[in-house]
């Protein structure tokens, strides 16, 4: 069985060599200028590709003539996981087999670009893996695998990908084997009248508003950790925070965003609703740190006030 492979971040690697075996070719989005000097940034899939020894096509669109090479593969089936473009039907309509997608959520919740962010962001304590038979609709096709995976208390989104991204590279070589010899599974037809959707990240949604719950922060922190990340102001500079956690047992005693007292394993914050305690940050034009070494060089911290 021959497969193309498509995907376009870290999530999709372990996929990849799990089913390198069947890849004839992999398609992943095209890298774009990055940082002042306007560098390109090679993806990790194009990497792997090439450590795999893998045919590669990079495209910013289904428009690029390259994409006109695909029937040539002669495709048995593709196997699409977080490729970041939607992807038409005259181009699934290639291989004789309906394509897969692997999709990071219970669908159909969390349809959309960013299922594994919003399910921190919500709170949830479930999310799972899904794989569908893919059609044009986004994310809406039979669900021929699904599980549920716990979200671990204080998981970020780094961490929740990597385990569900290494639990796809054990689901995926038994779906194709199944599929090679017994052909497709006929699946079961999502109840599309439950669907939630996903939006795009901006760089905006980073923005802290201490006048959320600290509970509500700290998830905004652990969904955003990769990016945009979670930011507020400091004396007119941005700071990002990279890791934080609900103070327990401490009350508020001042305006929301003002800094309080610094310990050790991070600076207090107070919120409209609880205390959060920063613990990882960087600030602008700085070196990422932990949050008691930030304090530590940043005179008269405590008192002021987080925008």
């Amino acid at each position: 069985m021959k497969i193309i492979f498509f995907g376009s971040s870290s999530f999709s690697v372990p996929a990849l060599k799990s089913i390198s075996k069947y890849t004839v070719c992999v398609v992943t989005k095209k890298a774009k200028p990055k940082g002042r000097g306007y560098s390109l940034d090679d993806n990790e899939v194009k990497r792997a590709a090439g450590e795999l020894g893998l045919s590669l096509i990079e495209i910013d669109s289904f428009k690029d003539d390259i994409v006109k090479t695909l029937p040539d593969y002669k495709p048995d089936l593709f196997v699409v996981a977080s490729f970041g473009l939607i992807v038409p039907k005259w181009v699934l309509d290639i291989p004789s087999k309906e394509p897969i997608n692997v999709h990071p959520s219970l669908l159909p919740l969390y349809r959309g670009p960013s299922p594994m962010q919003w399910a921190i962001l919500s709170g949830d304590t479930m999310t799972g893996i899904t794989l569908i038979r893919m059609n044009e609709k986004m994310d809406a096709g039979d669900v021929i695998h699904q599980e549920q995976i716990m979200i671990r208390q204080e998981e970020n989104f780094i961490d929740l990908s990597e385990r569900l991204s290494a639990r796809v590279a054990e689901i995926l070589p038994e779906t194709l084997d199944y599929i090679e010899t017994q052909g497709m599974m006929k699946g079961t037809e999502q109840r599309h009248e439950m669907a939630t959707y996903t939006p795009m990240m901006t760089k905006e949604m980073g923005k802290i508003d201490w006048g959320k719950s600290a509970v509500d922060i700290d998830r905004q922190v652990r969904a955003f950790v990769s990016w945009p990340t979670a930011y507020a102001f400091l004396d007119g500079k941005i700071v990002k925070v990279f890791e934080a956690s609900v103070e327990e047992g401490v009350e508020t005693t001042g305006n929301p965003g003002q800094i309080g007292e610094i310990t050790k394993e991070g600076i207090l914050v107070d919120t409209i609703s609880g205390v959060l305690k920063i613990k990882d940050m960087q600030m602008e034009n700085k070196k990422r740190m932990r949050a008691y070494n930030f304090a530590q060089g940043y005179r008269n911290l405590t008192g002021k006030v987080l925008s």
